[in-house]
């Protein structure tokens, strides 16, 4: 399906596309589409130069909190007290920083870094920064909506900092009453943390029932397990 960026976001069934998830083409990264998009099980993905592609695929990549793995050498670094965490207090520092990391390039393209930014003024999206003294060596980002949390992107600039964010994140998005992290894709290094995948169904589902539960993040204190 192809979008048109004059009209309102209204994406089709992510049920209807293929198990590459290739939803709509089109439209234009900015809030209202984003959370359009997340409440539907949608996100974009796109390279420098081609229009938005909107991608929901199947199976879906989740980490739920109870099948969280820490590994006994992260443990140990978690112990060391060698990395602080925050919430919310570098969010385009953490979302240029998850960018300008890939040696592949970036799909965190200008729009998507100002419509993002404008979500995280707005309360729907926040970040988890990893620091080593003043420096921001870690972190990630992602969308939330009521219980639902879309783990989009993160990076590290000292050993294990990655981790440490992803680990914080989840085990302090649980307790703060999030019932699902979707991580999108299953990686070899998301699933040596516990993560595993879903039929998009089901997804869809979890989904429905997650994003309606009235969750606040303002007064998050990120925890270490």
């Amino acid at each position: 399906m192809v979008l048109s960026a004059r009209e309102k976001p209204t994406f089709p069934d992510p049920e209807q596309a293929d198990d590459r998830g290739l939803v709509a083409v089109g439209g234009v990264v900015a809030p209202e589409w984003l959370l359009a998009a997340y409440a539907r099980g949608i996100f974009p993905w796109y390279d420098q130069g081609l229009p938005p592609l909107w991608w929901s695929p199947n199976p879906r990549a989740i980490l739920d909190g109870e099948r969280l793995h820490v590994s006994r050498s992260m443990q140990r670094v978690l112990r060391q007290g060698r990395f602080r965490v925050s919430s919310d207090t570098a969010f385009e520092a953490v979302m240029r920083a998850c960018g300008d990391e890939r040696d592949e390039g970036t799909w965190i393209l200008p729009e998507m870094i100002s419509a993002y930014v404008e979500l995280h003024r707005r309360g729907h999206a926040h970040s988890f920064e990893v620091w080593e003294g003043e420096r921001l060596v870690g972190g990630l980002y992602g969308v939330q909506l009521g219980g639902f949390f879309a783990a989009e992107s993160m990076f590290h600039r000292s050993t294990n900092a990655s981790k440490v964010a992803l680990i914080c994140a989840v085990h302090s998005l649980f307790g703060a009453g999030i019932q699902l992290f979707d991580v999108q894709f299953l990686t070899p290094h998301l699933s040596s943390l516990g993560a595993h995948v879903i039929p998009r169904s089901a997804y869809l589902s979890r989904l429905e029932r997650a994003r309606g539960l009235d969750v606040s993040l303002d007064a998050l204190n990120p925890t270490v397990p």
